[in-house]
């Protein structure tokens, strides 16, 4: 299993690690290790999200040419 090893950790964001490390019955690297998994899953997801979005405006709906506006339509009917 590959080894990663990080430097230069804020003293704030280290305590806060190893406090949730604590209250999940982990070892620091255990807990950061698990931090990581969710924060690329998360990252994943909103990549997914992104691609999606961008799919549904690219195919969104676009009238022929020449095709009347509603508001033109909806003043033609109420005319009638």
């Amino acid at each position: 299993m590959p080894t990663l090893h990080v430097r230069n950790v804020p003293e704030r964001l280290h305590r806060k690690i190893r406090s949730l490390a604590t209250d999940s019955n982990r070892s620091l690297s255990a807990e950061v290790v698990e931090l990581l998994d969710r924060g690329v899953h998360d990252a994943e997801l909103r990549r997914a999200q992104k691609s999606l979005l961008t799919d549904i405006r690219r195919n969104r709906f676009k009238p022929p040419r020449g095709t009347p506006e509603s508001q033109t339509l909806v003043r033609e009917d109420r005319e009638r």
